[in-house]
């Protein structure tokens, strides 16, 4: 017996989908269709990557590729798949949006046809699937508009799952309240134990708020460049099911991508719709990086740069954060994270609310 589960973000979407997977439906393997489009501090380039920057890809069908553990990004570009497919006892299958909605869609519908799922699921943690589009904290409505386009067009039953709702700091929970459907699971300290040793390094922030909150973590995280505050409260480690009709009405973005066939075509819909393209804040950003010179992993100058990070986080109500937020606030590189994460850790183990950092209280 096979389940699909579509990672609606791709990223930690795929790694929650592994945890969702344990909960629901225990020891069966899942295939986790998900892009390959991480953050800059894991690949340079902008946007998600296809299957030709990758070698050692394994056809699964005539339109999907799957990430198998010996799998290899073409350098400069980077992915946390074949680690992710090392770890994850699941199938995993590269979605490529090249090809916008419509690509996507046909890749589903090959995919489907050709492991016939028992089940269906579309996970996205945080909502942001759900947004409007006008929503002035909305920072990455595209990779999720096309996959809920491409689901809302696929000829089987798609079941939308939103998991912890706000925890990727773009909508907030009672923004989404009168869409969210029943709760189908809450997860707890328990379920985390299906993804625990990749949450150790891979650097996700909503899932790592998601696996947190199942732990019992409560209060305020900082995540993102931007300091964004994402509450920790009982709502955070809830699964809802949510009418796939709902969504695609409520999400303009989805609805007017439906008949893409190029991902610049639907990036433009993005850029009218939502006033933003998050390949376009990806490729400003990958410029910034080019010419700036990061700073060095110096331990003795982190201590005081900590500690003032952590007294103006905790001026702002603000009980936790992530690694990533920490590296970016103290300017250092992407690939300086691991060993930032391991120093603070080490030196201050008592802070190590797993995966998150407590802020100190300042005594």
């Amino acid at each position: 017996m096979t389940r699909l589960i579509v990672a609606a973000g791709g990223g930690g979407d795929a790694v929650a989908a592994a945890m969702l997977h344990a909960a629901l439906y225990g020891g069966d393997q899942a295939v986790i269709l998900t892009y390959a489009w991480d953050r800059l501090l894991i690949d340079p380039l902008p946007g998600p990557r296809r299957p030709d920057d990758f070698t050692g890809l394994q056809r699964l069908t005539p339109a999907v590729w799957a990430v198998p553990t010996e799998a290899r990004p073409v350098a400069p570009a980077g992915s946390t798949l074949p680690r992710l497919a090392a770890e994850l006892p699941h199938t995993l299958a590269l979605l490529d949006p090249s090809g916008g909605a419509e690509g996507l869609t046909h890749q589903l519908e090959d995919l489907v046809s050709h492991i016939k799922p028992e089940s269906i699921d579309l996970l996205d943690v945080g909502g942001d699937i759900l947004a409007r589009g006008d929503e002035p904290t909305l920072r990455s409505p595209l990779a999720d508009a096309l996959t809920l386009a491409a689901c809302c067009q696929v000829n089987a039953p798609v079941r939308l799952l939103v998991a912890g709702p706000g925890m990727d700091g773009e909508l907030k929970p009672e923004d989404m309240a009168d869409v969210l459907g029943p709760v189908v699971h809450t997860f707890t300290a328990s379920d985390v134990g299906a993804i625990s040793s990749v949450l150790e390094w891979h650097p996700s922030e909503a899932t790592a708020l998601l696996a947190a909150a199942a732990r019992g973590v409560r209060g305020t995280c900082e995540i993102r460049d931007a300091g964004l505050p994402v509450p920790l409260t009982d709502e955070s480690p809830r699964v809802h099911e949510v009418d796939l009709d709902d969504a695609i009405s409520r999400n303009e973005l989805a609805r007017a991508i439906m008949a893409t066939a190029h991902l610049d075509e639907a990036e433009a819909h993005s850029r009218e719709i939502c006033g933003s393209s998050e390949i376009d804040y990806e490729r400003n950003k990958a410029l910034w990086l080019d010419d700036r010179q990061p700073a060095k992993l110096d331990p003795a100058a982190i201590w005081p740069q900590l500690e003032e990070f952590e007294h103006e986080a905790r001026a702002h109500g603000v009980s936790h954060t992530t690694f990533r937020r920490i590296t970016e606030a103290l300017d250092l590189s992407g690939s300086q994270r691991d060993d930032l994460r391991r120093l603070l850790i080490d030196s201050r183990p008592e802070q190590y609310d797993a995966p998150l950092w407590r802020i100190s209280d300042g005594a």
